[in-house]
């Protein structure tokens, strides 16, 4: 209950802090009856949030504390002015329960255990605003079977800390669950949705996203389905590269004409992320990628969301993506003597290629268009597609490139998608293409949330068998199946702190230790998991630095910052990662990456001095990821860190957040008189040239890709959105994510990539 002496202390301090005049709540709180005060009181404070009076978010923040103090005191007996309980039997409880894996208890000691309690500082709770707080709660404390809560905020942090450090020398362990825990309790960063949610539980894994390769053949569709359903079950969003399979009326064993194309299978698997959710608590999220140049592109994959043609052709479910090479975004700018365009695009069947073309790899398998990029001193795969286009053998259809990019905007405009996989430069930039060798393409899309860029390749079935006790086996031989490992720094509260080189240094270890506690489903991806290492350290809360540091959006300040901040981080999490494989090893992959040669050194032009001596120690205590930086969207778990998200701008100074269980009014975080000026312009009211600029100079420091929307108004002409789109590929960003037009009703997002 919400005594005066809480009254008194509590609120007392939060008005001190805040300058607030919380009189008429203190008289609300001990007017109205002993069970109705939390709830009065905190309605009360929820609606005074404003732009004018923006901390009674704090307030309201530590009413709702009280609640959880409250509930978990009740549920696990002991005395409510506590306010945190005994953590060893917390744990001991949960264990018991089925909540919590045992692993906890069989990795620590009770003595450990308890050291670890008494490091768990309970002040901290004091830095969540409101809708941080509640969606914490809400969303990832652990509660038992009946939704009782037990587990209150920095119980989950420690408890985080513990299950991902469990594995470390002994001797070190407990200082590096102490700094995991430091680096979370004063959200300087945080983990991944689903290491947020899963961590230390006996259910569930600790991975975001995954992307596969579909195999042309029926047994690599339907085990791709097989595959997505296991992933989405433990909560994992899913990119899915359809570009191999073969197109509408395409042959089938020789037969003319027999092919139903991509689209029925993006169809099952639309039905596969309705069916299979994710852990209960939300639908499965499914990207689905195409190749512009693949012929089913404009046979329904463009208008597969789409609210016009045959429903029987529809997949409103799942997200869509279109992988584009720099060929078809130059024949957007061929025009004649009258502005008009006249660049001519060609698409073809994958499997009529591969038939007919006749190129194969080294080892005399076919390869395809899509298995070609261009380099910037050699234009593999356009060679390869003018060689396509020139033999008469080869069926194909032909359209104005501008009229398939209409189509692209129009779908946008609408439903937000497809998002944009700039294919040439994500392969050149790679700084793992060595596998393969010159020209030919390692990664074929992205993920879910667009910020993946890693190598892939499709798993094939070898042979179905019966072993000796009958069963029957099927061998696959493993394709890359891309695993997204992520966690990101709240720039907000790092940046001022001054803190980035201590904290990446222990996040990174956090998410190379996800690689090995991680149990995944599908084999494939945990086998490519152990053999990349690939992690992505992001950032959100970038709107929020900007107004802390009084710098416009729409300057060339901002770009400025974008580029010296991210390299700075580059600088740390590169060096981070060459301390770990000092220590543990590189990944298996690491001799002849660019970053054992230096090249991706060299590309990057880091040519200080602290640059060089990094590059040597790379050069010879390699790294332990193969890939490192990627930037994901950041959401929900921005909220919870109480800031803006990812990299976007902020959707209003204030607005409603609402959801299926709650409604109450946000106001941008810092918001005062000074930092308004710089939050005043909002998503859709910037230039999003200077999004794409700020956009352009990070992406310069990040090996992967960025979750990157573009913010436009519902009458955008055509010819704006394609400026937009052409300058994107232009200052060398890797992906687009969504287009967000002002008549959009709010796109449901996958949580899963919302480190």
């Amino acid at each position: 209950m919400i005594t005066k002496e809480y009254v008194s202390e509590v609120i007392g301090q939060a008005a001190e802090q805040y300058s607030l005049n919380t009189a008429e709540l203190v008289q609300k709180i001990l007017d109205v009856p002993e069970k109705e005060k939390t709830q009065q009181a905190l309605m009360y404070a929820l609606n005074r949030i404003a732009m004018d009076q923006p901390n009674w978010t704090f307030v309201a923040a530590r009413l709702y504390l009280q609640e959880l103090y409250m509930e978990a005191a009740r549920n696990r007996g002991f005395s409510q002015e506590e306010q945190y309980g005994d953590f060893y039997q917390l744990i001991g409880t949960l264990t018991e329960k089925g909540i919590y894996s045992s692993e906890l208890l069989d990795s620590y000691c009770r003595d450990e255990i308890d050291q670890l309690g008494k490091e768990i500082l309970p002040e901290k709770d004091q830095l969540f605003n409101y809708i941080g707080l509640f969606l914490l709660a809400d969303r990832y404390l652990a509660k038992d079977h009946e939704r009782n809560l037990y587990e209150l905020p920095q119980e989950r942090f420690m408890v985080i800390a513990m299950t991902l450090m469990q594995n470390e020398q002994p001797h070190r362990r407990l200082d590096l669950v102490r700094e995991a825990y430091w680096a979370m309790s004063n959200l300087y960063m945080t983990v991944a949705t689903p290491t947020l949610s899963n961590a230390g539980k006996s259910f569930g894994q600790l991975s975001s996203c995954f992307i596969d390769t579909v195999d042309d053949s029926l047994d690599g569709i339907y085990l791709n389905n097989w595959d997505s359903a296991r992933l989405s079950k433990d909560g994992g969003g899913i990119g899915i590269y359809f570009g191999k399979v073969r197109a509408l009326g395409s042959d089938i064993k020789g037969f003319k004409g027999n092919s139903s194309g991509v689209v029925p299978w993006i169809r099952l698997i639309n039905d596969t992320a309705v069916s299979v959710d994710q852990l209960g608590q939300r639908q499965g999220a499914i990207a689905v990628y195409l190749d512009i140049f693949h012929k089913d592109i404009m046979n329904g994959f463009l208008d597969l969301k789409t609210n016009n043609g045959d429903e029987r052709r529809k997949a409103h479910d799942i997200f869509t993506g279109v992988s584009i090479p720099d060929l078809f975004m130059k024949k957007l700018e061929e025009v004649d003597e009258n502005g008009r365009s006249i660049g001519q695009w060609c698409t073809f069947c994958p499997h009529q290629v591969k038939q007919i073309m006749g190129w194969k790899d080294k080892f005399g398998h076919p390869l395809g268009l899509e298995d070609f990029y261009d380099e910037e001193d050699k234009l593999y795969f356009t060679e390869k597609y003018e060689e396509a286009v020139r033999n008469p053998l080869l069926p194909r259809k032909t359209y104005r490139a501008m009229e398939i990019m209409a189509r692209i905007m129009v779908s946008q405009l609408e439903t937000g998608t497809p998002y944009m996989f700039y294919r040439d430069e994500v392969n050149r930039q790679n700084p793992n293409k060595h596998l393969l060798g010159a020209g030919r393409t390692s990664i074929y899309c992205s993920n879910l949330c667009t910020e993946i860029a890693q190598n892939m390749s499709a798993s094939t079935v070898v042979k179905e068998q019966v072993d000796e006790d009958g069963n029957i086996v099927i061998v696959r031989r493993p394709g890359d199946f891309v695993v997204c490992n992520l966690s990101s720094i709240n720039l907000a509260k790092a940046v001022p702190a001054n803190v980035l080189e201590r904290l990446i240094s222990i996040q990174v270890r956090m998410l190379d230790n996800v690689i090995d506690l991680n149990t995944i489903a599908v084999g494939q991806a945990q086998v490519t998991n152990q053999k990349y290492r690939g992690i992505g350290l992001g950032t959100f809360g970038w709107h929020h630095l900007l107004a802390l540091k009084k710098i416009h959006w729409e300057s060339e300040d901002a770009v400025r910052l974008a580029d010296e901040l991210y390299e700075e981080i580059a600088y740390y999490t590169i060096r981070s990662s060459a301390e770990l494989a000092s220590e543990k090893g590189s990944y298996s992959k690491f001799e002849g990456s660019e970053w054992q040669t230096g090249a991706y050194f060299e590309r990057k032009k880091y040519r200080s001095d602290r640059w060089l001596s990094l590059q040597q120690e790379v050069s010879r205590v390699g790294v332990r990821n193969g890939w490192l930086l990627a930037v994901a969207p950041n959401s929900s778990t921005a909220k919870i860190g109480g800031s803006t998200d990812g990299i976007d701008p902020i959707y209003s100074v204030e607005y409603a957040e609402e959801k299926k269980n709650f409604k109450f009014k946000v106001t941008a975080p810092d918001l005062d008189h000074l930092t308004y000026e710089y939050y005043r312009r909002a998503r859709h009211d910037l230039d999003q040239v200077w999004s794409i600029k700020q956009n352009a100079a990070r992406q310069r420091h990040v090996d992967q890709a960025i979750s990157f929307n573009l913010y436009v108004r519902h009458d955008i002409k055509a010819r704006e959105l394609l400026n937009l789109h052409l300058e994107a590929w232009k200052q060398g960003l890797k992906t687009t994510y969504y287009v967000r037009s002002t008549s959009q009703a709010e796109i449901e997002e996958c949580e899963a990539c919302h480190s």
